[in-house]
């Protein structure tokens, strides 16, 4: 073999064919490599993206319970609609989608893009909320990729402003805002369920896994309020206040021996089903939340103490002198001076003067420990959220000045259910019961707050001010005699009282011998002719009292005729001879 023969290369066709298999070889190694990568290394979270991309997780939510009246009336209910919501980066790959969307939505294709492009970012943007089914089935229709429906609930309230300040309202998330909405919440709003699917790029549903939790329904909540008696306290609440262009009132109705709240309303008032009527003002429950000085509504609860701890006679007679008393530097007034007056006189002309003798003759710890015993001072736990508890200073702090002021209703605050409570306590013979709003399987035992004799002694007093010569004439009822006290109250406004600013109120039970119901009206702010309660409030009483007693056939007193001013109560009251206090000589 010759040497030119040796030195000759290899063909041409070997080292390619080599160098070819040996990028393949890479190739299949990096292929490989990148498999095991992908399904080893990173399948957690590559299964994650898919399933951002193909699987979702479908919110199913839970109806909220239902709130209904004593008789079962619907006071809120949840109806279902839907809710449009979209993927913003899939929308916006398909432009002519948008164009559709907008004017569905009733807004520019470029407002909408520009929306849409803000929250491109997002897997889950509202386009709009809680709508009627058929309105989203118009949107669904279009076959928009990235758009999709959510069944949710809205809240109706079927009595509207009527109800208002008990029911609350829920926002649009299903979340109790105010009312018992917001203090049952928890218990209505039920728990929310969810199923698991899998959708095309189109974002409809393909196929459904078995990964589904059932939504739980949120409990009923059922209250004491009788919507019967709710319209027409509301109706004739309204009306004054407006006839008397006043700031606003409140009116609470109560059974004097359940203790059951039947109606509960205040001005100025809001639709709960329109979100643009909410304003501050509107909400405010004012029988709940508002505390104010009592006036003389709380002369009552004064003499029934002085009378069951014997600190005086029940035919007391008290020299009010020319109407006015000097206690240190105070000087107590009476708006009409009587001269000497009983104790029925003394509630019927509201004499501050005579009051204020009482008190000073109990001493400042028998004042205290009196208004305690009512619950003065004490929050009530009506079930309703934001209760006042009011101001009631311990008798440790109260001089001869505090005790007089104390005694005709001065220096201490109450809200409007604490009083109807105290008031119940005179209603019931002397037994007080526990105020609720929520309907109670088992009612809570009344408290012992006074003997019933002193109690029946108290309701022959305040007859007295409902009858002629009295200062409530017309919060008299056709038919029913009738127990109250008129309380006409001086506006505080950072410490000091307002010149001209007045809250009138009244409160009473109804039939006075035997009572079922005890109501409390009060008008803040009247600027008519009146600002007085026997002129201002007592009327709405009447008439939502004649009202009621209609409704709840309550049947007339089988004796119409009350006992004259002058009597003191005479058939409850001892024939022993009268004690006369002098008029400049302190008790």
């Amino acid at each position: 073999m010759s040497a030119a023969f040796k030195l000759r290369p290899d063909k041409p066709g070997n080292w390619r064919r080599q160098a070819a298999l040996g990028l393949m070889a890479v190739f299949a190694v990096a292929v490989l490599g990148r498999a095991f990568y992908l399904q080893v290394v990173e399948n957690d979270f590559l299964t994650r993206e898919g399933n951002k991309r193909q699987v979702r997780t479908v919110a199913l939510q839970a109806n909220r319970g239902a709130v209904r009246d004593r008789n079962g009336e619907p006071l809120a209910l949840s109806a279902p609609v839907d809710s449009i919501w979209v993927v913003p980066s899939d929308l916006l790959d398909a432009p002519p989608y948008v164009v559709a969307m907008s004017k569905l939505l009733g807004v520019s294709s470029r407002e909408l893009e520009g929306f849409l492009r803000e929250r491109s970012d997002r897997q889950f943007v509202y386009l709009k909320r809680q709508i009627d089914p058929d309105e989203a089935k118009r949107f669904m229709a279009l076959g928009a990729p990235g758009v999709f429906s959510q069944r949710e609930y809205r809240r109706y309230y079927p009595a509207g402003e009527v109800a208002a300040h008990v029911v609350g309202f829920c926002d649009i998330d299903g979340k109790g805002q105010e009312g018992i909405e917001a203090a049952q919440d928890a218990a209505m709003r039920g728990t929310p369920g969810s199923r698991r699917v899998i959708r095309d790029r189109a974002g409809h549903v393909i196929e459904d896994t078995d990964d589904y939790t059932q939504a739980q329904p949120g409990q009923d909540v059922n209250l004491t309020l009788d919507l019967r008696l709710q319209y027409l306290a509301y109706r004739e609440l309204k009306s004054a206040v407006e006839s008397n262009q006043a700031k606003g009132g409140l009116i609470v109705v109560a059974d004097a021996h359940s203790g059951d709240i039947l109606a509960l309303a205040s001005q100025p008032g809001y639709n709960p089903n329109r979100a643009d009527d909410r304003d501050s003002g509107g909400l405010r429950n004012r029988a709940v939340v508002d505390s104010f000085e009592p006036g003389s509504t709380i002369k009552p609860l004064l003499i029934s103490q002085a009378l069951e701890t014997h600190a005086i006679p029940a035919d007391i007679h008290i020299d009010t002198g020319p109407g006015f008393f000097k206690v240190g530097a105070l000087t107590v007034h009476d708006v009409h001076p009587e001269g000497e007056i009983d104790l029925a006189l003394l509630l019927a002309k509201s004499s501050n003067v005579g009051a204020a003798k009482v008190g000073l003759i109990m001493g400042p710890e028998s004042v205290w420990t009196g208004y305690q015993k009512f619950g003065i001072g004490e929050p009530v736990g009506s079930g309703l959220p934001g209760e006042a508890s009011g101001v009631l200073r311990k008798y440790n702090d109260w001089g001869q000045i505090a005790t007089a002021t104390a005694s005709y209703g001065y220096g201490l605050t109450v809200n409007a259910l604490q009083l109807v409570r105290a008031y119940t306590g005179i209603a019931n013979d002397g037994l007080m019961p526990q105020l609720s709003i929520l309907h109670r399987d088992h009612e809570i035992p009344a408290q012992r707050v006074i003997s019933a004799q002193t109690a029946r002694t108290m309701r022959q007093l305040l007859e007295g001010v409902v009858n002629k010569g009295g200062s409530a004439v017309r919060g008299m009822v056709a038919g029913y005699r009738v127990a109250g006290k008129t309380g006409t109250v001086r506006k505080n406004a950072n410490g000091s009282y307002i010149e001209g600013h007045h809250q009138a109120v009244f409160i009473g039970m109804l039939p006075a011998e035997h009572p079922r119901l005890v109501s409390l009206v009060m008008i803040d702010d009247p600027s008519g002719d009146d600002y007085y309660g026997g002129a201002v409030s007592a009327p709405v009483f009447a008439r939502v009292m004649a009202g009621a007693a209609r409704l709840l056939q309550i049947p007339p007193d089988i004796s119409p005729q009350a006992p004259q001013l002058q009597t003191a109560g005479a058939a409850a009251m001892t024939a022993a001879p009268g004690i006369a206090l002098g008029a400049g000589v302190h008790p």
